[in-house]
């Protein structure tokens, strides 16, 4: 079971921390590589679960509840904005003691993985991105979503109501799918009234904000470590710009996991486990070789 743990993020917000296995001996420095986990917007670091059951043979697993998510504060007046979540994960490792990192970044949390490694290369030791567009995403994306909000059934009667909702019912889906309602049941808390989700729609309409106006490419492009773009075939990222995300690193390399949409990890776990595996192994053996990592 993942220990929380007590961490101090920009302005004083108080974030939650999840180690999730216990820092095994092992490796000349006596500890296992650390990978920081870095959910997507509404995610949890609970929703890295699985992958973190099989980081912990050789790795040093932590998730982290950004600002406004799980059971991390959610300030009222925020800020919710890129450099907030930013500074959040960097207080995280600094504070955790874990530089250098590998962040592993889902969505949002890819962005910040980028971003961070772009500002402190010093505490990154390497990235995957899994599913997020350094394009702008622009105006009549932030719409849609905010009609996709108000179309929520809240609250919704059961754990079971949020699955087959998020899975089958909602009209935002091209099809059916039992990893996206199990998703967003994991989001979900009981109330009084039935189930809402334990984050503010408007905040997170708020954090969305600050990235979907604008690209990305130039903070993409100062990332010097090891990168692996990675991207479900139905996903968001598409192909070519993955590729000229890859082109754009100068240390990237591509990935995709078939059968799988935005949500990689709860899609296709072991295709996903097949796809990020390798990389870091290879960081593994070049660590030991006490040498700079390559790009295949």
């Amino acid at each position: 079971m993942a220990r929380r743990i007590e961490v101090t993020g920009t302005d004083g917000v108080r974030l939650a921390a999840w180690e999730f296995a216990d820092p095994p001996t092992g490796g000349a420095d006596g500890t296992r590589a650390p990978v920081l986990l870095l959910h997507g917007l509404m995610g949890r670091a609970s929703h890295w679960a699985s992958t973190a059951d099989w980081l912990a043979e050789r790795h040093r697993p932590v998730g982290l509840d950004q600002r406004g998510h799980g059971d991390s504060e959610k300030p009222a007046d925020g800020p919710y904005t890129r450099d907030a979540y930013v500074a959040d994960a960097e207080a995280v490792i600094e504070q955790l003691g874990l530089a250098p990192v590998t962040l592993v970044g889902h969505s949002m949390g890819a962005l910040t993985a980028w971003q961070l490694a772009a500002k402190r290369p010093d505490l990154v030791r390497a990235l995957v991105i899994c599913d997020m567009r350094a394009s702008a995403l622009g105006a009549a994306s932030q719409r849609e979503w905010e009609d996709w909000f108000r179309s929520w059934p809240l609250p919704f009667e059961s754990p079971d109501a949020v699955r087959r909702w998020f899975g089958e019912e909602d009209p935002w889906t091209e099809r059916p799918s039992a990893s996206r309602g199990a998703f967003y049941a994991e989001v979900m808390a009981e109330g009084d009234d039935g189930w809402r989700p334990v984050f503010s729609r408007r905040q997170m309409l708020e954090s969305r904000a600050t990235w979907v106006f604008d690209a990305h490419w130039e903070e993409l492009a100062q990332v010097r470590c090891p990168t692996l773009v990675l991207r479900g075939l139905d996903g968001e990222l598409g192909r070519a710009e993955a590729q000229e995300m890859v082109r754009v690193l100068p240390r990237g390399q591509y990935a995709e996991v078939a059968d799988a949409g935005h949500l990689v990890h709860f899609d296709q776990p072991d295709g996903w486990r097949a796809a990020v595996e390798p990389f870091l192994q290879q960081l593994a053996e070049d660590a030991q070789g006490d040498r700079e990592p390559v790009a295949p």
